[in-house]
């Protein structure tokens, strides 16, 4: 088996010293290249050079924003036989993809993990999301939660880190200063459904948990799973009562959440939306942009992976 392991740097948790330790494990049991990102898409740009049918497997050693960036480069041409397998070894802040997998959050573990996974030839096939073009992994967001992703991206090219509270202050501040919290700009089409409109925000998971407070799993979707299609949470009222009563039951891992402002769908095959302003779109936890529009699609079995 030919493997090459594709190493963002710059990841949160990712160190010169870890990349060794790790590709010395691979190389010890597959034939391993090492190759390091140097830039936002560099990664989609290698994993699309590895679909040429040289390579069996892409490992992403970085976090999810690197593990998206190396999904969307084996599906460049969409799914198909003879792509590489994927692997995911936690290199970043939260890891929500390989932590959903069922790995370890530490790196050497899951490493581990994942070798002896291909020892047993266990590998299952994901479900992955289109948001029109783009593939994601775990989730996708329209409005609040992508302003706040933006907000801690500003935040990091300052210099600071992304920890947990770096992510709750941004959360507050966001929500409290200047989210719209007045009018809703979203509108949701479904195939044979009417028009939803009035929402304010919409999380769609691929599976469960949509991310991480540290170690503790936030889940608005507890039902999302890479077996079936997507799951959508929305809100129709951004109160400060019902935002903190929906904030609560998806950190207590509610497995029945309610409330009158909310809206949840299980296994959508589509979702599109239309808005009346450009929101923010954020991509597994990575903000791609501001949208008027945007098609969230299911595609089953799209990727193997090991794990």
């Amino acid at each position: 088996m030919r493997a090459v392991l594709v190493v963002n740097p710059m990841a949160t948790a990712t160190t010169r010293k870890g990349r060794d330790i790790l590709a010395r494990a691979l190389g010890r049991e597959i034939k391993v290249d090492v190759v390091e990102t140097d830039g936002r898409g560099h990664a989609t740009t290698l994993a699309q050079q590895a679909t040429d049918g040289s390579v069996d497997l892409i490992v992403a050693l970085g976090g999810d924003g690197t593990v998206n960036e190396v999904v969307n480069g084996l599906l460049a041409d969409g799914p198909r036989e003879g792509l590489p397998m994927l692997a995911a070894v936690p290199g970043g802040s939260a890891n929500v993809f390989s932590r959903a997998l069922g790995l370890s959050r530490d790196p050497i573990q899951a490493t581990s993990e994942i070798l002896d996974a291909l020892r047993s030839n266990r590998t299952r096939s994901v479900s992955l999301g289109l948001a029109d073009t783009r593939w994601f992994t775990f989730s996708a967001g329209l409005g609040l939660d992508a302003e706040v992703v933006q907000r801690v991206e500003n935040q990091r090219r300052k210099g600071r880190n992304a920890t947990p509270g770096l992510y709750i202050r941004s959360a507050v501040t966001q929500f409290f200063a200047d989210t719209d919290r007045q009018t809703p700009a979203l509108t949701l089409h479904r195939p044979d459904a009417a028009a939803t409109e009035g929402l304010f925000f919409g999380i769609v998971s691929n599976t469960s948990p949509w991310t991480y407070a540290g170690r503790h799993p936030v889940n608005p979707s507890p039902n999302a799973s890479f077996e079936t299609g997507l799951d959508l949470f929305a809100m129709t009222s951004m109160r400060t009562t019902k935002m903190l009563r929906q904030t609560l039951q998806a950190l207590r891992n509610h497995p029945h959440p309610r409330g009158r402002s909310q809206l949840r769908l299980h296994d959508q095959a589509e979702l599109r939306f239309t808005a009346s302003r450009p929101v923010a779109l954020q991509l597994d936890g990575e903000y791609v942009g501001r949208r008027e529009s945007v098609t969230f699609r299911s595609v089953p079995h799209a990727l193997r992976v090991v794990a």
